[in-house]
This record gives C-alpha cells, sequence and structure tokens, in this order.
C-alpha cells in the first residue's frame, strides 16, 4: 500500500492529470468532476483525446491500442482509496522485477492504459519496452465457450497448481500459447528459455 499511495500521490501533483469522479463506473453518465479529497470519490486519470499506445507484442507483431477511446480516463484509486487495478499492476511489476507479461487478449487494452500511466513519472518509466515484452493470447475457453479465468473458476477447478499434474498444466498452455515446442512446457525454467 505504501508504494501504490507513494505513486498516486505523485501522479496527483501533476497539473491536468488525475481528478476525481463521483461516477459509478457502470453508469455511462458523464462524469462529475469534484477535488480529490472527497469522500468516495474514484481518481481518475485524464487520458487526451487521439492517444494511442504503440508497443510490441510477443504474439501480434506491433500494436496500436487507442487508448482514448478503449479506455477513456480510465480509475487508478477506487472509491474506498484502494489504488486500482491499472496502477497496482505498474507498481507490482516494477516491484518484482518482471520481465515478460503474459494476458489474454481481452486485456490488450489494460497493458496499453499501463504503459501511458508509467510513462507519466520518472519512476515507473522502467515500465516498457524492451525492458518488458509482451504476449496477449486468444482466450481460452470451457467446454461450453465461456473464457477461463481466476475470477471465474468454480471451486473444484480453482486447484490447478495443487493438482496432481501440478503447474505443469499451466506450462503446457502457455507453451501451446505461444507456439512453442512441447519440450517447453517442461518447467518454468525451460518455458522462460524456450521464449527468451
Amino acid at each position: 500500500m505504501p508504494a501504490y499511495n507513494q505513486v498516486l500521490r505523485r501522479l496527483a501533483l501533476r497539473p491536468g492529470l488525475v481528478y476525481g469522479s463521483s461516477r459509478s463506473r457502470t453508469s455511462g453518465a458523464a462524469a462529475e468532476v469534484v477535488p480529490l479529497a472527497t469522500p468516495g470519490a474514484a481518481w481518475r486519470a485524464r487520458v487526451p483525446a487521439g492517444t494511442t499506445i504503440c508497443f510490441a507484442d510477443g504474439s501480434r507483431g506491433a500494436v496500436q491500442v487507442p487508448l482514448w477511446a478503449e479506455m477513456p480516463d480510465f480509475i487508478i484509486r477506487k472509491k474506498d482509496g484502494v489504488a486500482a487495478y491499472q496502477l497496482a499492476s505498474v507498481v507490482d511489476d516494477l516491484r518484482l522485477g518482471t520481465t515478460v507479461i503474459v494476458r489474454g487478449l481481452d486485456l490488450l487494452p489494460s497493458t496499453a492504459a499501463q504503459l501511458w500511466l508509467a510513462a507519466q513519472l520518472p519512476e515507473t518509466r522502467a515500465f516498457s519496452a524492451p525492458r518488458l515484452r509482451f504476449c496477449h493470447h486468444a482466450l481460452l475457453t470451457d467446454p461450453i465457450g465461456q473464457k477461463l479465468s481466476k475470477s471465474t473458476q468454480a471451486a473444484p477447478d480453482a486447484a490447478w497448481l495443487s493438482s496432481a499434474a501440478g503447474p505443469a498444466v499451466v506450462y503446457r498452455a502457455v507453451a501451446r500459447l505461444l507456439g512453442l515446442p512441447p519440450a517447453a512446457s517442461e518447467s518454468l525454467t525451460t518455458l522462460k528459455q524456450a521464449w527468451g
């Protein structure tokens, strides 16, 4: 939390970058701009019109995301005062020394939002290529076509890593998505070596 809050405070000091909003994320109504100190206000990052983020993706090649259209003025601090996903991901990945990020294609706009957000401060600018490599894969679905994710796992499916197969099932899925040879799925080490 202290690391998140430090970055939030620094972003709030940038003129015109962050504003308080009382709008519900799902309301679709225009944001009511309020002071950042307003109790219950979310903090939003003001994305300028026309902002497009370009980066190299390991499975898609050169990618361009019109951030201003796909994620305009996204939330960086929730109404409860806790850092939102976009900011927390940047801070965590920098803190942990993450160098490869593999995500579902549905999170392509989030990657763009995080790259744009990280570029706003000197201490977070390292969240960028070539230090980071990204790979956005097609979504994995269950037999009836519903997206598989941490948030949608049913109780019996939630223990992939503790199953008899251990983490190998995850390594095989990642290797398949990245188009790597079967031998690359033996362990996290061989998977990392195969992808570089």
